[in-house]
């Protein structure tokens, strides 16, 4: 109890949250949808529960999901219209709490910025919040292969987004909330992981998380 007690204060007093997207502010694994959108969901979605397992590094099951896809810039735009993302129960009303106490949220995703800014949108975060991949297209609007300078492209992405955030924006104490491999890797500059759950329950995050939560209202009544 006293660790839970521990990471409920560090919970209240941070000065900054910063959220995994795919199955934890939104239902979906983002670019599983896009996959099923351009009918390549069956070979995608394995290597996405490869990826969240940490079975293989981020860089790689990124590369090869696209490579299978290749999504169009038409294709994308396409995707947005007919499939919005879906919000996760609880997340607006938690986002809209910690605004409204003054700290900042981030969303930082091994996802693509094209499909988060709508979400960022919806929920009052700033553009320049979101950190995530970014997809290239040549002129003709064919995939070109994505940004490989971004952090969030390689394994170990989430950590180095958030010690940026520490020493070169000044934040004291930041709180990264996450369901996969990725997010569990913050543990090591985070000054606290919450495993999140309510979309899809992994073994390997519930057992290393401090705290473990799979309702957002739990976190939002904890403030």
């Amino acid at each position: 109890m006293a660790d839970l007690d521990d990471s409920r204060f560090i919970w209240k007093n941070a000065d900054a949250v910063t959220f995994d997207v795919d199955s934890t502010v939104i239902q979906e694994e983002g670019i599983d949808e896009l996959a099923k959108f351009c009918g390549k969901e069956e070979d995608v979605v394995a290597l996405t529960n490869r990826a969240m397992q940490g079975a293989v590094s981020f860089r790689q099951s990124l590369t090869e999901r696209l490579n299978i896809i290749k999504p169009t810039l038409t294709q994308l735009e396409q995707f947005l219209v007919s499939c919005p993302l879906r919000l996760s129960p609880g997340i607006e009303t938690l986002v809209r709490s910690l605004l409204a106490r003054g700290k900042q949220v981030f969303l930082i995703s091994g996802g693509f910025r094209r499909l988060i800014a709508p979400v960022a949108d919806s929920l009052g975060i700033p553009s320049d919040n979101i950190f995530a991949n970014r997809l290239k297209f040549d002129v003709t609007g064919e995939y070109a292969g994505f940004d490989e300078n971004q952090p969030t492209a390689e394994s170990g992405g989430k950590a180095k987004v958030i010690k940026y955030l520490k020493e070169e924006k000044g934040f004291k104490t930041v709180v990264h909330i996450g369901d996969g491999a990725t997010d569990l890797e913050t543990k090591s500059i985070a000054d606290l992981f919450i495993g999140y759950g309510g979309n899809v329950i992994r073994d390997s995050i519930k057992l290393q998380s401090a705290w473990f939560v799979t309702d957002f209202n739990e976190l939002t009544d904890a403030l």
